[in-house]
Protein backbone atom coordinates (compact mmCIF):
# COMPACT_ATOMS: atom_id res chain seq x y z
CA UNK A 1 0.00 0.00 0.00
CA UNK A 2 1.49 3.77 -0.59
CA UNK A 3 1.97 5.93 2.22
CA UNK A 4 -0.68 8.44 0.97
CA UNK A 5 -3.50 5.40 0.98
CA UNK A 6 -2.07 4.15 4.29
CA UNK A 7 -2.36 8.07 5.97
CA UNK A 8 -6.26 8.65 4.14
CA UNK A 9 -7.48 5.29 5.94
CA UNK A 10 -5.98 5.76 9.10
CA UNK A 11 -7.76 9.53 8.98
CA UNK A 12 -10.77 8.20 8.00
CA UNK A 13 -10.43 5.42 11.10
CA UNK A 14 -9.52 8.53 13.31
CA UNK A 15 -5.86 6.71 14.34
CA UNK A 16 -2.48 7.41 13.62
CA UNK A 17 0.83 6.26 12.62
CA UNK A 18 4.52 6.54 14.23
CA UNK A 19 7.44 7.92 12.38
CA UNK A 20 10.95 7.32 13.78
CA UNK A 21 13.88 8.27 13.44
CA UNK A 22 16.88 5.95 12.76
CA UNK A 23 21.10 6.72 12.94
CA UNK A 24 22.47 3.35 12.93
CA UNK A 25 21.72 -0.05 13.13
CA UNK A 26 20.95 -0.42 16.23
CA UNK A 27 18.24 2.48 17.00
CA UNK A 28 17.01 0.81 13.72
CA UNK A 29 16.82 -2.25 15.05
CA UNK A 30 15.02 -0.86 17.90
CA UNK A 31 12.29 0.78 17.04
CA UNK A 32 11.44 -2.03 13.81
CA UNK A 33 11.31 -4.65 17.22
CA UNK A 34 8.47 -2.60 18.52
CA UNK A 35 6.71 -2.23 15.56
CA UNK A 36 6.84 -6.23 15.17
CA UNK A 37 5.88 -7.37 18.15
CA UNK A 38 3.29 -5.27 18.42
CA UNK A 39 2.27 -5.98 14.43
CA UNK A 40 1.61 -1.66 13.83
CA UNK A 41 2.87 -0.37 10.73
CA UNK A 42 5.91 2.66 11.42
CA UNK A 43 7.41 5.20 9.06
CA UNK A 44 11.13 4.94 8.92
CA UNK A 45 12.42 8.74 8.58
CA UNK A 46 15.89 9.79 8.11
CA UNK A 47 17.64 13.55 7.94
CA UNK A 48 20.16 14.96 6.02
CA UNK A 49 22.71 14.77 9.23
CA UNK A 50 21.80 10.54 9.09
CA UNK A 51 22.09 10.60 5.75
CA UNK A 52 25.60 12.27 5.89
CA UNK A 53 26.59 10.14 8.59
CA UNK A 54 25.60 6.87 7.17
CA UNK A 55 25.71 7.21 3.38
CA UNK A 56 22.42 7.62 1.51
CA UNK A 57 23.10 3.78 -0.11
CA UNK A 58 23.38 2.35 3.09
CA UNK A 59 21.12 3.77 5.06
CA UNK A 60 18.26 3.21 2.53
CA UNK A 61 19.50 -0.42 2.27
CA UNK A 62 19.16 -0.71 6.16
CA UNK A 63 15.92 0.19 6.16
CA UNK A 64 14.51 -1.73 3.42
CA UNK A 65 16.10 -4.90 5.12
CA UNK A 66 15.40 -4.18 8.44
CA UNK A 67 10.88 -4.00 7.52
CA UNK A 68 11.85 -7.29 5.55
CA UNK A 69 13.63 -8.79 8.17
CA UNK A 70 11.60 -7.72 11.16
CA UNK A 71 8.33 -8.41 9.08
CA UNK A 72 6.96 -4.93 9.63
CA UNK A 73 4.74 -2.42 7.56
CA UNK A 74 6.93 0.61 6.55
CA UNK A 75 8.37 3.13 4.50
CA UNK A 76 11.00 5.24 4.00
CA UNK A 77 10.74 9.26 4.28
CA UNK A 78 12.97 11.88 4.37
CA UNK A 79 12.57 14.14 7.30
CA UNK A 80 12.92 17.74 6.98
CA UNK A 81 14.64 18.25 3.73
CA UNK A 82 16.01 21.47 3.00
CA UNK A 83 16.40 21.56 -0.72
CA UNK A 84 15.17 20.21 -4.19
CA UNK A 85 18.22 18.70 -4.51
CA UNK A 86 18.26 16.57 -1.47
CA UNK A 87 14.60 15.54 -2.42
CA UNK A 88 16.01 14.15 -5.64
CA UNK A 89 18.77 12.39 -3.91
CA UNK A 90 16.34 10.68 -1.83
CA UNK A 91 13.71 10.02 -5.04
CA UNK A 92 16.47 8.55 -7.12
CA UNK A 93 17.41 6.17 -4.37
CA UNK A 94 14.02 4.96 -3.74
CA UNK A 95 12.03 6.39 -0.75
CA UNK A 96 8.39 6.51 -0.30
CA UNK A 97 8.09 10.23 0.94
CA UNK A 98 10.31 13.12 0.90
CA UNK A 99 9.35 16.09 3.05
CA UNK A 100 10.92 19.73 1.69
CA UNK A 101 10.65 21.96 4.51
CA UNK A 102 10.78 25.52 3.39
CA UNK A 103 8.79 26.48 6.59
CA UNK A 104 11.17 29.53 7.23
CA UNK A 105 10.75 31.17 4.00
CA UNK A 106 8.18 33.45 3.34
CA UNK A 107 4.71 31.90 2.03
CA UNK A 108 5.04 32.37 -1.70
CA UNK A 109 8.58 30.87 -1.73
CA UNK A 110 7.44 28.23 0.11
CA UNK A 111 5.06 27.58 -1.72
CA UNK A 112 7.03 27.44 -5.33
CA UNK A 113 9.90 25.37 -4.09
CA UNK A 114 7.26 22.59 -2.81
CA UNK A 115 5.77 22.63 -5.59
CA UNK A 116 8.81 21.92 -7.57
CA UNK A 117 9.18 18.98 -5.00
CA UNK A 118 6.15 17.62 -6.01
CA UNK A 119 6.27 18.52 -9.54
CA UNK A 120 9.68 15.88 -9.17
CA UNK A 121 7.86 13.13 -7.17
CA UNK A 122 5.18 12.59 -9.31
CA UNK A 123 7.14 10.60 -12.01
CA UNK A 124 8.40 8.27 -8.71
CA UNK A 125 4.82 7.41 -7.71
CA UNK A 126 6.22 9.07 -4.20
CA UNK A 127 4.76 10.96 -1.16
CA UNK A 128 5.26 14.57 -0.62
CA UNK A 129 4.94 16.43 2.88
CA UNK A 130 5.78 19.79 3.66
CA UNK A 131 5.50 22.53 6.90
CA UNK A 132 3.69 25.53 7.27
CA UNK A 133 4.10 27.49 10.10
CA UNK A 134 6.50 27.48 12.98
CA UNK A 135 7.48 24.55 14.58
CA UNK A 136 10.85 25.22 16.38
CA UNK A 137 13.96 23.25 15.90
CA UNK A 138 16.56 21.95 18.06
CA UNK A 139 18.49 25.06 19.24
CA UNK A 140 15.63 27.67 18.01
CA UNK A 141 13.77 29.42 20.37
CA UNK A 142 10.42 28.22 21.81
CA UNK A 143 9.31 31.58 22.95
CA UNK A 144 8.02 32.63 19.18
CA UNK A 145 4.77 30.98 17.82
CA UNK A 146 3.64 31.03 14.46
CA UNK A 147 0.58 29.02 14.30
CA UNK A 148 -0.60 27.48 10.98
CA UNK A 149 -4.01 29.17 9.67
CA UNK A 150 -6.32 27.24 8.32
CA UNK A 151 -7.32 29.51 5.30
CA UNK A 152 -3.17 29.43 4.67
CA UNK A 153 -3.20 26.05 5.15
CA UNK A 154 -6.23 25.26 2.13
CA UNK A 155 -4.44 27.77 -0.19
CA UNK A 156 -1.14 25.81 0.34
CA UNK A 157 -2.28 22.36 -0.05
CA UNK A 158 -4.50 23.57 -3.53
CA UNK A 159 -1.44 25.48 -4.88
CA UNK A 160 1.28 22.70 -3.99
CA UNK A 161 -0.84 19.04 -4.55
CA UNK A 162 1.02 18.05 -1.57
CA UNK A 163 0.28 14.64 0.02
CA UNK A 164 0.78 15.64 3.57
CA UNK A 165 1.10 18.97 5.68
CA UNK A 166 3.01 19.30 9.13
CA UNK A 167 1.40 21.80 11.09
CA UNK A 168 2.32 23.85 13.55
CA UNK A 169 -0.04 23.64 16.33
CA UNK A 170 2.06 24.30 19.51
CA UNK A 171 5.07 21.66 19.49
CA UNK A 172 8.65 22.01 19.06
CA UNK A 173 11.54 19.85 18.14
CA UNK A 174 13.31 19.05 21.26
CA UNK A 175 12.47 18.44 24.92
CA UNK A 176 9.90 21.12 26.46
CA UNK A 177 10.91 23.19 29.31
CA UNK A 178 6.85 22.84 30.04
CA UNK A 179 4.56 20.56 29.14
CA UNK A 180 3.31 22.17 25.95
CA UNK A 181 -0.11 22.79 24.93
CA UNK A 182 -1.64 22.17 21.35
CA UNK A 183 -4.01 24.41 20.00
CA UNK A 184 -6.47 21.98 19.38
CA UNK A 185 -9.57 23.82 18.24
CA UNK A 186 -6.76 25.68 15.55
CA UNK A 187 -6.12 21.94 14.82
CA UNK A 188 -9.89 20.95 14.17
CA UNK A 189 -10.18 23.78 11.93
CA UNK A 190 -7.18 22.94 9.83
CA UNK A 191 -8.64 19.59 9.43
CA UNK A 192 -11.83 20.49 8.37
CA UNK A 193 -10.24 23.38 5.11
CA UNK A 194 -7.81 20.65 4.07
CA UNK A 195 -7.73 16.87 3.01
CA UNK A 196 -4.64 16.46 3.03
CA UNK A 197 -3.12 14.12 5.60
CA UNK A 198 -1.82 16.15 8.59
CA UNK A 199 1.65 15.66 10.74
CA UNK A 200 2.78 16.37 13.95
CA UNK A 201 6.36 17.01 14.58
CA UNK A 202 7.77 17.22 18.16
CA UNK A 203 6.17 14.31 19.70
CA UNK A 204 8.71 13.64 21.71
CA UNK A 205 7.94 15.03 25.05
CA UNK A 206 3.81 15.13 24.05
CA UNK A 207 1.37 13.98 26.48
CA UNK A 208 -0.20 11.14 25.81
CA UNK A 209 -4.00 12.61 26.10
CA UNK A 210 -2.61 15.57 24.34
CA UNK A 211 -1.14 13.43 21.54
CA UNK A 212 -4.80 11.07 21.32
CA UNK A 213 -7.21 13.99 21.24
CA UNK A 214 -4.61 15.67 18.26
CA UNK A 215 -5.04 12.42 16.40
CA UNK A 216 -9.26 12.48 16.94
CA UNK A 217 -8.96 15.76 15.77
CA UNK A 218 -6.83 15.17 11.61
CA UNK A 219 -3.46 14.23 12.96
CA UNK A 220 -2.88 10.74 11.17
CA UNK A 221 1.59 10.84 11.50
CA UNK A 222 3.33 11.25 15.10
CA UNK A 223 7.12 12.26 14.49
CA UNK A 224 9.68 10.87 17.10
CA UNK A 225 13.21 11.39 16.91
CA UNK A 226 14.68 13.40 20.02
CA UNK A 227 13.63 10.59 22.77
CA UNK A 228 14.66 7.63 20.45
CA UNK A 229 18.73 9.51 20.55
CA UNK A 230 17.91 10.50 24.14
CA UNK A 231 17.22 6.77 25.55
CA UNK A 232 20.01 5.09 23.37
CA UNK A 233 22.56 7.47 24.42
CA UNK A 234 21.51 7.73 28.25
CA UNK A 235 21.54 4.05 28.59
CA UNK A 236 24.87 3.75 26.92
CA UNK A 237 26.17 6.18 29.65
CA UNK A 238 24.69 4.64 32.20
CA UNK A 239 26.06 0.76 31.14
CA UNK A 240 29.58 2.55 30.50
CA UNK A 241 30.06 4.30 33.75
CA UNK A 242 31.03 1.47 35.64
CA UNK A 243 32.12 -1.21 32.91
CA UNK A 244 35.39 -2.34 31.74
CA UNK A 245 33.50 -4.07 28.49
CA UNK A 246 34.77 -3.52 25.43
CA UNK A 247 32.82 -5.78 23.04
CA UNK A 248 30.08 -3.59 21.66
CA UNK A 249 27.78 -6.30 20.59
CA UNK A 250 27.68 -6.84 24.43
CA UNK A 251 26.85 -3.81 25.59
CA UNK A 252 24.70 -2.06 22.52
CA UNK A 253 21.64 -4.60 22.90
CA UNK A 254 20.95 -3.01 26.29
CA UNK A 255 20.23 0.27 24.65
CA UNK A 256 18.27 -0.93 22.07
CA UNK A 257 15.88 -3.48 24.34
CA UNK A 258 15.50 0.65 25.84
CA UNK A 259 14.44 1.80 22.37
CA UNK A 260 11.89 -1.09 22.05
CA UNK A 261 10.12 -0.35 25.40
CA UNK A 262 9.77 3.23 24.17
CA UNK A 263 8.76 3.26 21.02
CA UNK A 264 6.16 0.04 22.22
CA UNK A 265 4.85 2.88 24.32
CA UNK A 266 4.46 5.19 21.89
CA UNK A 267 2.90 2.99 19.44
CA UNK A 268 0.21 1.89 22.01
CA UNK A 269 -0.65 5.79 22.17
CA UNK A 270 -1.06 6.65 18.88
CA UNK A 271 -2.70 3.24 17.85
CA UNK A 272 -5.49 3.33 20.73
CA UNK A 273 -6.93 6.85 21.00
CA UNK A 274 -10.50 6.00 20.94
Amino acid sequence: MKLKEKLQQLRSEGRGILATNFYNLETLHGVLNAASELNEPLILQLTQSSIDYMGLETAVNLGRTGLKQFGVEGWIHLDHGGSVELAQRCLDAGFDSVMIDGSELPFKDNIEITKEVVKRAKSYGAHVEAELGYVAKLGQSHDEQVFTQPEEAKQFVDETGIDALAVAIGTAHGFYKSEPELQLDLLEKISKSTDASLVLHGGSGVPASQMQKAISRGICKVNLATEIKNIFMKTLQSELRNNEEIDLRKVFPVATGEITKLVKTKLQIVQNNK
